[in-house]
């Protein structure tokens, strides 16, 4: 579920050593498996984190639909 702010689109994550931690969704550059995930921010730091990648892009859709609403067309 990701985790809500007033403003940011926060979502949560787990680093590889069992803490977790938010992260800014607009910031995510890219994200690759390497087998690990690996998200690069816009500022180009890399956080690598347990979730899957297909698990974190449904993490940053839900946030998008609770904040925006359903896409209409």
């Amino acid at each position: 579920m990701p985790a809500r702010t007033k403003e940011m689109p926060m979502i949560k994550v787990t680093r590889l050593n069992g803490k977790e931690f938010v992260v800014n969704a607009e910031m995510i550059q890219f994200m690759e498996s390497t087998p690990d995930t690996v998200i690069t921010l816009a500022n180009k730091e890399k956080i690598v984190v347990k979730e899957p990648v297909d698990d974190l892009i449904k993490r940053i859709v839900d946030y998008n639909r609770s904040v925006r609403g359903p896409v209409s067309g």
